[in-house]
């Protein structure tokens, strides 16, 4: 049976038993839903008690509720989209001039993770100028910074129906899509990105990441998808491809100590950007990933606090932060010792 109707029978299976836990489903309906369960699980063939299984068809971070909420958020979309007769005048320079004013007022609030009120900069600034597709692609940013990566899909998909041929708009997409779990659709956009930018390796990266995801559901040696950089005055991190960026998934954690400026000499720590481009120490950290140590610590909330703060614009993780945390003191340490 497809994978793909599986993991539907999974979502739906993992709907109902948090309805039931949640106490959505009264008390007197549960007994009658968890036998539907069980006669859904067997008729399909899943098993969600089964580890194995579910790690192959699990969408996380995605859940049914999601989707269905990029679904219907689309249908409405749609429904209040109408074919209009007339065309809007186009905006006059003093009214561009005070959209752009407006969009770096929203990058301004990026740079400080103030989301809703970059949100309110760039919605006011596409009210003035509506044909300019970065609006809508650094409020895609926004809404995927906080999480709701149903609204990015929109922005993202709106700022290519203005203008097919921006780029940074099938980035935007790819990522929202690859968050929600939907690696195909997020292949097929980071595909059609690199048509028009055959040298983005923002891009490719992020299409590598997505196409490992559809063959084998076991393989999480992946750094997840590009980083989320509105367009205009946010100071960008280095996303161009590095020696590090090949060694399947330790490409953002080079990028993060190479942005740092590296750690050598740091109380008698090596310098870890250095070690990341070391080729010796690149085969070591590829058996920690084969051993499941480099799924581990890219799970430490941590870690991925760190990175997310800088993707969105913030502040480098001093020394005395990273040799914080217990987990990253270790690896340091490890790599110190086979320097």
């Amino acid at each position: 049976m497809a994978d793909k109707k599986q993991q539907l029978v999974l979502s739906i299976i993992d709907f109902l038993n948090q309805s039931i836990d949640d106490g959505t489903v009264k008390q007197d309906d549960r007994e009658g839903l968890e036998v539907a369960i069980q006669c859904i699980g067997e008729a399909f063939g899943v098993d969600p008690s089964d580890d194995k299984q579910r790690q192959r068809l699990e969408i996380k971070p995605a859940k049914l509720q999601t989707i269905f909420d990029v679904f219907l958020k689309t249908r409405d979309k749609v429904a209040s989209s109408p074919a209009s007769a007339s065309t809007p005048s186009a905006p006059s320079a003093e009214t561009k001039a005070k959209a752009e004013k407006l969009k770096q007022t929203g990058n301004t609030h990026m740079t400080v993770k103030k989301y809703d009120e970059a949100i309110d900069a760039y919605t006011k600034a596409i009210a003035l100028d509506s044909a300019n597709p970065v609006y809508y692609s650094n409020r895609a940013a926004a809404y995927a910074s906080k999480g709701d990566h149903a609204s990015a899909i929109l922005d993202s998909e709106k700022a290519i129906e203005v203008d097919p041929k921006f780029v940074k708009a099938y980035s935007r997409l790819g990522h929202a899509q690859y968050t929600l779990g939907d690696y195909k659709a997020a292949a097929a956009a980071f595909k059609k990105g690199i048509e028009l930018d055959p040298t983005n390796a923002n891009l490719k990266s992020g299409l590598q990441n997505a196409l490992d995801r559809i063959p084998s559901e076991d393989d999480d040696d992946d750094d997840g998808p590009p980083p989320l950089v509105p367009e205009g005055d946010v100071p960008l991190s280095n996303t161009r491809a590095g020696p590090g960026a090949g060694a399947g998934g330790l490409g953002g954690m080079a990028d993060m100590f190479r942005n740092m400026g590296g750690m050598g000499g740091a109380g008698g720590m090596p310098d870890l950007a250095s070690l990341m481009n070391n080729p010796m120490m690149m085969q070591m950290a590829q058996q920690m990933m084969a051993n499941g140590g480099m799924e581990r610590l890219m799970s430490n909330p941590n870690v991925a606090n760190m990175m997310n703060r800088m993707q969105s614009g913030g502040a480098a993780p001093s020394m005395e932060e990273l040799m914080g945390d217990p987990e990253l003191r270790d690896l340091a340490g490890q790599f110190g010792a086979r320097q």
